[in-house]
This record gives C-alpha cells, sequence and structure tokens, in this order.
C-alpha cells in the first residue's frame, strides 16, 4: 500500500494542505523509513489538526499554543484517552518539524504541549495452560497446519504481528533453532525459537508447498498464494480462541505479552527479554515485571498459610 492511501481529503482540505500532508507521508516513509501503515496513522492524525484549525478559521502558520491546547482538550472532551492524544500530538509535532524545516514555517505551536495522564493499564497475558491450549487443535486441513504454526512462532518467540506477516522462508533457521526477525526502525534482531515452533513450522512447510505460489519468499501464504495479511492473522486468531473455548478477545499482541511474562517469571532476566521483545528502551520491558508480580501474589495468596482467607463463619 502507498502512503498516498492514506486517508482522503476533507472537501475544505485546500491544495496546498494536501501537498503538505502528501509530502510529510513521504518524507515519513523514504527518509524516516517508516512503514506505510505506520505513515498512514500519522496522516489520520494530521488531518484531524487540519480539520481542527479549519473550525478556528484558523491556519497552520498562524497557529497558536493555546490553539492547540484547546484541540487536546476538545479530544479529549470526544472520549480520547492520554495515550491517543499523546500519539496524537507527537504527529502534529513531527508535522511541524517537517514544515519547519521544508516549508519555511518559524515554529511549532505543539512545543510544550502535554497530554492528560491515562490509568496505566497492564496488558493482557495468557496463562501458561491457556497458551498451550491455545495451540493444541486438530491440524486436518491446510490453513489449519498454517495457524498452528503462525500461533506457535508468535507465543514462542514474542514477535510482533507485523514481524511475524513479513517474515521470509530463509529467516528461519533450523539448525539454529532462530528467526531473523525485522521490526521497527528496520532493526534486525535473531529470536530464539522452542522446540513446538519449529515443529510446526516444519509440519507447515511442506503444505506451503502445494499451495499456489505467487509470493514465493513469504513464510506463511493465504490460500491464494498472497502473503497473509495482519487482518487475517487476527481474524484466524480470534476464531480459534473462540473455538478452544478460551476467555475473552484473543489477539496476536496477547501472545506477545504473554512470551513476555512467561519467560520472566521463569528467569527473571529483564535483558534478555528486552533484547528478544527488540524493546528500544528498558522501561518499555519493565511493564512485565508487574504482571510477574500478579503471578507471584496470586501463588502467595494461594499458598502462603497466613495469607489464606479465612473461611466465613456459619
Amino acid at each position: 500500500m502507498s502512503v498516498h492511501d492514506s486517508p482522503p481529503p476533507t472537501k475544505e482540505e485546500s491544495p496546498a494542505e494536501s501537498a503538505f500532508v502528501s509530502d510529510f507521508l513521504s518524507h515519513l516513509v523514504r527518509e524516516r523509513r517508516l512503514s506505510p501503515h505506520t505513515a498512514e496513522g500519522y496522516g489520520h492524525d494530521v488531518r484531524v489538526l487540519l480539520e481542527l484549525t479549519r473550525e478556528q478559521e484558523s491556519t497552520l502558520q498562524d497557529l497558536q499554543i493555546h490553539q492547540i491546547r484547546r484541540f487536546i482538550a476538545r479530544l479529549h472532551g470526544r472520549g480520547l484517552g492520554g495515550k491517543s492524544l499523546a500519539r496524537m500530538l507527537s504527529a502534529w509535532r513531527g508535522f511541524f518539524s517537517y514544515l519547519a524545516r521544508d516549508h519555511g514555517f518559524t515554529r511549532n505551536p505543539c512545543t510544550g504541549v502535554r497530554p492528560p495522564k491515562s490509568p496505566k493499564s497492564l496488558p493482557k497475558a495468557l496463562s501458561p495452560d491457556e497458551a498451550t491450549r491455545l495451540v493444541s487443535f486438530t491440524q486436518d486441513d491446510p490453513l489449519a497446519v498454517r495457524d498452528r504454526a503462525m500461533f506457535e512462532l508468535l507465543y514462542s518467540s514474542g514477535l510482533r504481528l507485523s514481524e511475524l506477516t513479513s517474515l521470509k522462508q530463509g529467516d528461519v533457521s533450523f539448525a539454529d533453532a532462530t528467526v531473523r526477525v525485522t521490526g521497527k526502525g528496520n532493526k534486525t534482531r535473531v529470536v530464539p525459537v522452542g522446540s513446538h515452533a519449529l515443529q510446526a513450522l516444519q509440519a507447515w512447510l511442506p503444505v506451503r508447498g502445494s499451495l499456489p505460489h505467487k509470493n514465493e519468499s513469504s513464510l506463511f501464504l493465504n490460500q491464494r498464494g498472497d502473503a497473509i495479511s495482519p487482518r487475517s492473522v487476527q481474524s484466524r486468531l480470534k476464531a480459534w480462541g473462540i473455538k478452544q473455548g478460551l476467555p475473552g478477545h484473543i489477539h496476536p499482541h496477547m501472545l506477545r505479552h504473554s512470551f513476555a511474562s512467561h519467560v520472566l517469571q521463569s528467569s527473571g532476566d529483564l535483558r534478555a527479554v528486552q533484547e528478544m521483545l527488540g524493546h528500544a528502551s528498558i522501561s518499555t520491558t519493565q511493564v512485565y515485571t508487574h504482571l510477574d508480580f500478579q503471578y507471584l501474589a496470586k501463588v502467595y495468596d494461594a499458598a502462603h498459610p497466613r495469607a489464606k482467607r479465612k473461611e466465613s463463619k456459619r
């Protein structure tokens, strides 16, 4: 998908504004090397800014910091949370920095504006038993063989969804039991692959060879022979979660959370988990220490004689 497939301009958007957005998205992909999907998200956020600016009967060049704060307050009132607004502000700052560099803008009205804080929510993770149940299904057709290989690999190696769907056949080394992953910012890392995932991949490769081959290099294909899309992976995982009787909505990132939590519970090695997840900062990985503590607290409550609740008096 091209960056120019981003959300279409509104009726009121001027040709100059459309050109600014189009050039900005090209800059994100060509110079900052962001994925087209990520650039598309930036395009959406920038168009929100343009719409709010027109509602104020102002222009990008004339925007002041108090107007940006008013925009954020308005969006917060519409129900956007702190994380969404932080992402939007980041896109706006980047847009104005680009306009200053390439189009002569003299200031960035977003500098110093902070989004409202959101309550911290811990990522949801499956228990080891739930993760095992998810991938323990009968492989009675080619798609089921493929699905198990995908799910085992997601859970075994903690991959992001985009990393999974962009894998090539040559990225998996059965000799070394590793997978070479290209993550955010085009950074490459090598991650271990567990024995169950390797077995599932070995079962998938002959099946893959029997499918149409429009895309020779992609590891995971759909029935037509094209590289499987992220949306298809999400849909298949959700369907299997329901079939396997798991509670709640099962999504690919939940398997990444489960991988991180379970490895940390077993090893306690935060730096190793950071490396395997491909996190640039260890502070991003530290959220899993809270998950680990939650698990330990449950064990403590269940096992320690002084932690057990007294039975209610009859």
